[in-house]
């Protein structure tokens, strides 16, 4: 049962950009990405909302995920919040079944 954090970083005068920016350049996103039932760890730009950073962040399970919240890189990831003064809105999706025939009618892949 994957589990999906779609974490959006809210700051000002590009600050949610800077942060995202140093997590990828300091090797923490690489370090994420490449931690046991890490699927998915990658930052995009809202297209309405310059001020505004999208994570999605994407697990195996809440076991995984929980490992990752008592990790090191936590405490980083903080303290580089705080640093470029940023707030955040949380969504969390658990994923419960793959998609239906119905659902597939309208995915092109």
């Amino acid at each position: 049962m994957a589990i999906t954090i779609n974490i959006y970083y809210k700051g000002k005068n590009g600050n949610a950009l800077k942060f995202a920016n140093e997590m990828i350049n300091s090797g923490l996103v690489n370090q994420i990405s490449n931690e046991k039932g890490n699927l998915k760890y990658e930052y995009f730009i809202p297209l309405n909302d310059q001020e505004t950073i999208l994570l999605i962040d994407k697990w195996e399970s809440q076991e995984a995920l929980d490992i990752h919240h008592k990790s090191p890189m936590m405490k980083e990831i903080v303290i580089l919040r705080d640093k470029y003064d940023l707030k955040m809105e949380v969504e969390k999706f658990i994923e419960i079944d793959p998609f239906t025939k119905e659902d597939l009618k309208y995915i092109k892949i």
